[in-house]
């Protein structure tokens, strides 16, 4: 059964999951229903973009290390992102992003997956405007969610969120639901966070 998280809360992912070597990050969202008055001023839809970066020791090193819709692949392998959901239509995961924790260079320290919304200023559009936003981990051998964190916060006029982070820690991974929304714009502002 799959722990539920709140913000700020870690679980240990490898305890107790002998042999587990691949992540699937599903992330989702929902684009709120949009009002009639509301039409003109968003007759785009919300174009939401994953992304994940490998950290070491809480920076980023490289801009390669940025996986993302323009970089789907790691040069390690070890993260490789599915493909860009223009719209967030439909049930389930959006993006998905795999993460294989066995071929994770031991340099790196953490996986952070965060999501920005394309144009977000040019567009006039922010986290205000999704619901049913979650970040869910599951076990890519078993199809087994480990955990899964909802976001509850208002994201009103934030236009990028930090969902969560994968790290090492005394030889196991362990999963910290993050949550922190910011009005970055981009996905080089928003890693700028970790430089």
């Amino acid at each position: 059964m799959a722990i539920s998280l709140q913000k700020g809360q870690k679980v240990d992912l490898t305890k107790g999951n002998s042999g587990l070597s691949k992540l699937v990050v599903g992330l989702g969202w929902d684009e709120l229903p949009r009002r009639k008055k509301e039409f003109f001023s968003r007759d785009m839809a919300i174009d939401c973009d994953a992304s994940a970066a490998l950290l070491q020791n809480g920076k980023l090193q490289e801009a390669s290390d940025i996986v993302c819709f323009r970089n789907l692949t790691h040069r390690s392998g070890s993260v490789l992102h599915l493909g860009d959901n223009l719209t967030g239509e439909g049930d389930g995961d959006d993006e998905q992003i795999i993460v294989d924790l066995n071929r994770v260079p031991s340099q790196y320290s953490s996986v952070i997956v965060f999501v920005n919304i394309y144009q977000a200023y040019i567009r006039k559009q922010h986290f205000g405007m999704i619901e049913n936003a979650f970040v869910r981990v599951v076990d890519a051998r078993s199809d087994t969610e480990l955990c899964r964190y909802n976001l509850t916060d208002d994201y009103s006029n934030m236009t990028a969120i930090i969902f969560g982070e994968i790290y090492r820690n005394n030889n196991e991974w362990k999963f910290n639901a993050i949550g922190n929304g910011t009005e970055d714009g981009t996905i080089e502002q928003v890693i700028h966070r970790y430089s």
